[in-house]
């Protein structure tokens, strides 16, 4: 089912709510929707509740007008208003990409309402990637201020889903993304990359899946590192797959998290 929730702080949310049980909150990706989601929402809401939103910004969620509206901060307070919204006492948080910084933040600030966490292509410090950090605000900025959000849209598509048998997978995405209002997207990406928890990961005692894409953007060794400074985590690679492992590895994908969520 599709719900719509006004929260308490003015903003409004669309999200997918479906099946019962323990509830599963999933997250999705920058410039993308709860869409990201297709492939694991039918076969997660057999045993789980799954609850499934457009972030700020993204979907048919509210998309705010000013920069310092947007932020990684911003969408976590906003998933805890959800969570108390719908009288949700705890979760198991999945966040992919943007998402799972949120779900870094979410368990910083609420970690007693996470019974497990799963980050998904991600990284707990976007504002310390350095040179490719840098490098992805000049290109991205570029291209948005002489492009626009559709030539973003299609650059982001076809780096996620490059192959011949991917064009099904890179049509839908690219179709979703270049519905992005412009600004509500560059905000969200340039808070993003402002955005980090620092030494705060070192804190984190929720049982964690990080799930690491073999030919993502970042490398693996990225995602070991960072799941060796966890108290509670262990690291998943999917083989054969970019960054987004939920599309275009959906089997493999979904066969780690259900044995995560019934461990």
């Amino acid at each position: 089912m599709i719900c719509k929730a006004e929260l308490e702080n003015g903003i409004s949310l669309e999200y997918l709510d479906r099946g019962e049980g323990e509830v599963i909150l999933l997250l999705h990706g920058l410039g993308s929707t709860k869409a990201d989601w297709d492939l694991q929402k039918q076969l997660f809401s057999e045993e789980f509740r799954v609850i499934a939103p457009d972030l700020r910004g993204h979907g048919n969620s509210s998309k705010p007008k000013l920069k310092e509206d947007y932020g990684v901060q911003k969408c976590a307070e906003d998933m805890k208003l959800l969570l108390d919204k719908l009288k949700i006492a705890d979760c198991i948080v999945v966040g992919f990409s943007m998402g799972g910084a949120i779900a870094f933040e979410m368990t910083t600030r609420i970690s007693e309402r996470i019974s497990k966490l799963v980050i998904v292509n991600t990284a707990p410090d976007f504002n310390a990637l350095g040179e490719m950090g840098e490098q992805m605000i000049a290109e991205r900025t570029e291209m948005l201020r002489s492009q626009g959000m559709e030539a973003m849209a299609e650059k982001v598509a076809e780096g996620m889903f490059p192959d011949k048998d991917q064009k099904d997978l890179r049509t839908a995405f690219y179709s979703r993304a270049k519905k992005n209002d412009l600004e509500a997207y560059y905000n969200s990406f340039i808070t993003l990359m402002e955005w980090g928890i620092g030494d705060k990961i070192r804190t984190i005692e929720t049982l964690t899946l990080v799930v690491a894409s073999e030919l993502d953007y970042t490398p693996v060794t990225l995602k070991q590192s960072y799941t060796s400074e966890m108290k509670n985590a262990k690291l998943e690679v999917i083989n054969n797959s970019r960054h987004g492992v939920t599309m275009d590895q959906p089997e493999n994908f979904n066969k780690a998290l259900l044995k995560f969520f019934k461990s």
